[in-house]
């Protein structure tokens, strides 16, 4: 049923000034990008990154590695393209969203310090995925008059941890824990086109919410390759959790009133605060990094078990995905460059990813990909800098890419523009005085 909404009825009539994407009615919808604005500029590696500037939320090993305290937001604007070949239809969508918020800081004792050993921590809060679609559609059945159905569904999956992690040495351990929480509302409204027939509007929505606790595990080893060079594996992954769950059924007849909204005529079927679960799926990831003076090279590759999703113990049309990224950084600046070359003192990115998307609608696959690109400025004086070590850096990344392809009926175009500001200062600390 849904690949015929997918392929022709969504580009009858889409009436939405929001994010509109017909393939959030999947799963728990869309996945937001689950990396800092840094990562996402180097295709989204994140297992073996780590960088005192910044906090690698997606492996908490890294969080051992903060010398400073480190406030870090992230936004985003996403912009959609929708084709369908068949009918030949075009649509495109703007949405401007939130994409984290983080707060981290070292807590080692100077005894620890003294040991070879540090220690992180960071709390933070960000969106997993988004449900947001508005489809309208115009038909004729058979031995039916014509009928106007509009399909919407909101919603989307939030999380909220705090993480923690230790560096003993080359070995860094950490791990997040935190709460998931959110809700998934989808409604089905039919109606006549004809005025000539006295009718009544159905409507069969459903409303749910759910939420659980969440732990997930990392680790990162460093392997010295000379005095400037070093060669960073990392790993991290999560077990699949459930979350607990409450949703409404209703079946109604109604009708629409001015300004837009509608009138419940009356409740055919109407039943409250059923209980369940939600099963959200394993998820792992591995990758490296080799970084020097001036370069950062890795490569990541990610899984997630989705075949193993369950909404109210019903499967939806998901299976298991992976991605394997790749990118890269340059920092000109060498340690006598002068002040005065801000450009030389800026962070240069790219990156690139692959993989098949997590929605198989129709027994298809739609491969997603893209392409990467951004910057690490600092808005602080280049002389503070050097003296005090405390910053602000404005993180940028430009991602282009989508999902499908030409053997698939729709194409989705995806081109988002991050935004990051990384605050870095000498919070929390004790001053010293001799």
């Amino acid at each position: 049923m849904w690949i015929g909404l997918l392929s022709s009825m969504l580009f009858c009539t889409i009436v939405s000034a929001q994010e509109n994407s017909p393939y959030s009615r999947y799963g728990l919808g869309d996945l937001s990008p689950n990396q800092n604005i840094t990562a996402r500029g180097m295709g989204g590696i994140s297992a073996g990154y780590s960088d005192f500037q910044s906090i690698n939320f997606v492996n908490p090993a890294s969080l051992g590695k903060i010398t400073n305290t480190i406030f870090d937001i992230g936004t985003e604007v996403d912009i959609r393209t929708l084709k369908s070949l068949d009918p030949a239809k075009k649509f495109t969508a703007t949405n401007a969203i939130f994409s984290y918020l983080q707060l981290g800081f070292p807590v080692a004792s100077q005894k620890m310090i003294k040991k070879n050993k540090s220690w992180g921590v960071s709390f933070g809060l960000r969106p997993i995925s988004k449900i947001n679609y508005k489809i309208e559609k115009n038909e004729r059945l058979p031995g039916i008059d014509s009928i106007n159905t509009l399909y919407e569904g909101s919603g989307g999956l939030n999380q909220v941890f705090v993480g923690t992690g230790l560096k003993i040495k080359n070995l860094s351990l950490g791990f997040n824990v935190g709460y998931m929480f959110g809700n998934k509302n989808f409604s089905t409204r039919r109606s006549f086109i004809s005025d000539t027939i006295a009718y009544y509007k159905s409507n069969s929505a459903t409303q749910s919410h759910f939420g659980g606790v969440f732990v997930n595990g990392a680790l990162q080893y460093d392997i010295k390759i000379n005095e400037s060079s070093i060669l960073r594996i990392g790993a991290y992954g999560s077990l699949p959790q459930t979350l607990k769950a409450k949703r409404d059924d209703i079946r109604e007849t109604f009708t629409y009133i001015s300004g837009g909204g509608t009138f419940k005529i009356d409740s055919i079927y109407e039943q409250k605060d059923i209980k369940g679960t939600v099963e959200y799926p394993s998820n792992f990831g591995v990758g490296f990094t080799f970084t020097n003076k001036n370069w950062l090279i890795g490569m990541d590759y990610e899984t997630t078990q989705w075949n193993n999703y369950r909404f109210f113990n019903t499967a939806d049309e998901v299976q298991n995905s992976f991605t394997v990224k790749a990118g890269a950084q340059y920092y000109p600046a060498k340690e006598n460059t002068a002040s005065r070359k801000y450009f030389s003192f800026v962070k240069y990115r790219a990156g690139l990813f692959y993989g098949p998307d997590h929605i198989k609608v129709n027994n298809t696959n739609r491969p997603g990909y893209g392409f990467t690109v951004g910057t690490g400025m600092p808005l602080t004086s280049l002389q503070r800098l050097s003296y005090a070590g405390e910053y602000v850096l404005l993180n940028t990344a430009l991602e282009i890419g989508g999902r499908g392809n030409k053997n698939t009926n729709l194409q989705e175009g995806i081109v988002r523009f991050n935004v990051g500001l990384s605050m870095n200062a000498h919070w929390f600390r004790k001053p010293k005085y001799n």
